[in-house]
C-alpha cells in the first residue's frame, strides 16, 4: 500500500496522513547515520496500516533503531525517558534544575517562601544576574495530559503574592521577577495565551522554539538516567531513589552501580552507553 494514502491516529484522536518527513526528522535527533535512518523508515513503512496510532509508529521505529544502533535508540526515546522520571514529580524538578544550571542559573529546589498573604512552596528558584524566576514544575506520566489555563492562572496568583513580599526588600530594587511554569508535555492554547500575556517564563516539551525542553536536553547532553537501555526499570528506580537523575552522574561512580548488585561486565556496558549518550550536539 502507498504510505502517502495511509492515515494515522494522533494522540489527540485526530487523523492525519502519514508524514515520512516528520518521522525522518525525529530519527535525525537520535544522531543515527542516514543509512540507518533510511532502513528504519523503510521497515516502518512496510508495516504501516490504516488508522495505526502515532504511538505504535514510535514503538516500531524504536525497536528497529535499537537493533541497528542502540545508542541512537536511547536518544530517540527521550520523551518516554522523561515520562519515566515519575511518579512523584520530584526527580523532574531536580532534572529541570540541572538544565537551568546549564544555562548559568543558580537554583534551589523545594523552598518555602513567604508571600504577602501566605507562605508558598516553590519548586525551583532560579537566579541569574538580576533575573529571579519562581518556577513551578508540572510533571505528567502520560503524554496525552497537558496544562490547561487553570494551571498558569493558579501559579501566577502565587507568584504575585511572593513577588509583593520580595519587593519590600530594597536589595531587590533592580531585580526582574518572573513567575514560571515548566511541563514535560504541552500547554493548551489558552494556557499558552494567558502565560504569554502575563509575561510568564514558559517551557514545554516543544515550546518555545529553540528553547524548548527537548532542545535544551539535546543542546546540553544532560540526558536523564531513565534514557539508558542498559539498565532495568528496577535499577533505574534504585538510582533515582539515590537522587542520581542524570546519566552523566554515573561517570566515575561505578561504586554506586556495584551497591545495587550490578556485575562488572554490565557496569562497563552501562558506562560506555553513558559516555556516548552524554555528548552534546555540536
Amino acid at each position: 500500500m502507498n504510505s502517502k494514502q495511509i492515515y494515522v491516529t494522533k494522540m489527540s484522536g485526530e487523523k492525519a496522513l502519514f508524514d515520512e518527513e516528520k518521522l525522518r526528522n525525529s530519527l535525525k535527533r537520535s544522531k543515527a547515520d542516514n543509512d540507518v535512518i533510511n532502513q528504519v523508515i523503510e521497515q516502518v513503512k512496510y508495516e504501516l496500516k490504516d488508522d495505526i496510532s502515532t504511538r505504535e509508529i514510535y514503538r516500531m521505529a524504536f525497536a528497529y533503531l535499537r537493533k541497528k544502533a542502540s545508542h541512537s535508540a536511547a536518544r530517540y526515546k527521550l520523551k518516554q525517558s522523561i515520562l519515566e522520571l515519575g511518579p512523584t514529580g520530584f526527580p523532574f524538578e531536580e532534572y529541570v534544575s540541572e538544565l537551568l544550571k546549564y544555562k548559568n542559573y543558580r537554583t534551589e529546589v523545594g523552598n518555602i517562601v513567604e508571600g504577602h498573604c501566605v507562605s508558598h512552596e516553590i519548586d525551583i528558584i532560579a537566579e541569574r544576574e538580576n533575573r529571579h524566576i519562581l518556577l513551578e514544575c508540572k510533571f505528567h506520566s502520560d503524554q496525552r495530559r497537558f496544562c490547561d489555563v487553570k494551571v498558569p492562572l493558579y501559579i501566577y496568583s502565587r507568584f504575585k503574592d511572593v513577588e509583593q513580599e520580595l519587593k519590600k526588600n530594597k536589595r531587590h530594587n533592580d531585580t526582574e521577577f518572573l513567575g514560571g511554569l515548566v511541563t514535560n508535555t504541552r500547554f493548551s492554547s489558552d494556557a499558552l495565551k494567558y502565560g504569554i500575556c502575563m509575561g510568564m517564563y514558559l517551557i514545554s516539551w516543544d515550546y518555545p522554539v529553540g528553547k524548548s525542553l527537548k532542545f535544551l536536553i539535546d543542546q546540553s547532553g544532560l540526558h536523564p538516567l531513565t534514557s539508558l537501555l542498559t539498565l532495568s526499570k528496577f535499577e533505574k528506580q534504585q538510582l533515582l531513589d539515590k537522587r542520581i537523575i542524570l546519566c552523566k552522574n554515573l561517570i566515575g561512580k561505578e561504586k554506586v552501580l556495584r551497591e545495587i548488585q550490578i556485575s562488572e561486565p554490565r557496569i562497563k556496558k552501562i558506562i560506555s552507553e553513558v559516555e556516548d549518550l552524554c555528548n552534546p550536539t555540536e
